[in-house]
């Protein structure tokens, strides 16, 4: 079992930057394959971006590629997204997620965080 605790999330002007966070509690952490996706309003949750445990590979949709980096920190347990030159349009609830290797579907998830930009 993993819980996840998303943070970091706020309201930012265009063009500015934002880091979230997402704690995780439970076994192996280090083990599972991470990502961020996010919900806007009226809209279907969508990928965000995603990083590998073994090789640290990472994957990002289109519409944040080059503006957003994830990472993870297996020693304190924690997965990030660095978030620059935001754009109204990334206004969304964020959620991080986490999914066994084995598994095509993501098994955990957290609660969300708000991410709002102000044009």
């Amino acid at each position: 079992q993993v819980q996840l605790v998303e943070s970091g999330g706020g309201l930012v002007q265009t063009g500015g930057s934002l880091r979230l966070s997402c704690a995780a509690s439970g076994r192996a952490f280090g083990t599972y394959n991470m990502g961020w996706f996010r919900q806007a309003p009226g809209k279907e949750r969508e990928f965000v971006a995603s990083i590998l445990w073994k090789t640290e590979t990472t994957y990002y949709a289109d519409s944040v590629k080059g503006r957003f980096t994830i990472s993870r920190d297996n020693a304190k347990n924690t997965l990030y997204l660095q978030m620059s030159s935001l754009k109204p349009e990334d206004t969304a609830v964020y959620y991080c997620a986490a999914r066994r290797p084995i598994n095509t579907q993501y098994d955990y998830w957290g609660q969300g965080t708000q991410v709002t930009v102000s044009s």
